[in-house]
């Protein structure tokens, strides 16, 4: 029969498995930020779509060209949700071997260890990639100068009086 640890070495364990639940938290909320963007990048390529179909000419070319951008955009966010959620269910495994170890009283330090340094490496994946879809959408992001500089009609027809 296995011997029940003491409450003293569960509360241990339960402080020492705080650290990487708060890590958790962190990634939970680094998560909610890429599906924020995800959606945001579906909703605008879904109305690029539209246009896509309805243009010609060089609207059209434009507008091809930022739905590629937007495809792309879509899969360097999805490889960042995949980094972060296999970070965190690294970071579950580390939790659950810190109570297994102690319940079991066995030697899973290594394990642990190389574990926790496996989630950290996917989380810094995670942002590096992040880094990479911000990057692409700030060097895709240009107003036009026909924008820039569009006078309305009304201004333009005072201007001529």
């Amino acid at each position: 029969m296995i011997p029940l640890p003491q409450v003293s070495q569960v509360a241990q364990t339960i402080q020492l498995a705080l650290a990487p639940v708060f890590l958790l938290a962190g990634i939970g909320a680094f998560l909610n930020v890429c599906v924020g963007r995800l959606a945001r990048i579906i909703d605008r390529a879904r109305m690029v779509e539209k246009l896509v179909l309805s243009t010609r000419g060089q609207e059209h070319d434009r507008m091809v060209s930022e739905i590629r951008v937007l495809d792309r955009r879509m899969s360097v966010v999805n490889i960042a949700i995949f980094l972060s959620v296999a970070s965190a269910c690294a970071i579950c495994l580390v939790v659950i071997l810190l109570f297994a170890a102690e319940l079991f009283d066995a030697h899973l330090g290594r394990i642990i260890a190389i574990l926790f340094s496996l989630a950290m490496v996917l989380l810094a994946a995670a942002f590096a990639t992040f880094i990479q879809e911000i990057r692409l959408a700030s060097r895709t992001i240009h107003i036009r100068n026909e924008v820039l500089y569009h006078k309305a009609e009304d201004e333009e027809a005072a201007e001529g009086q």
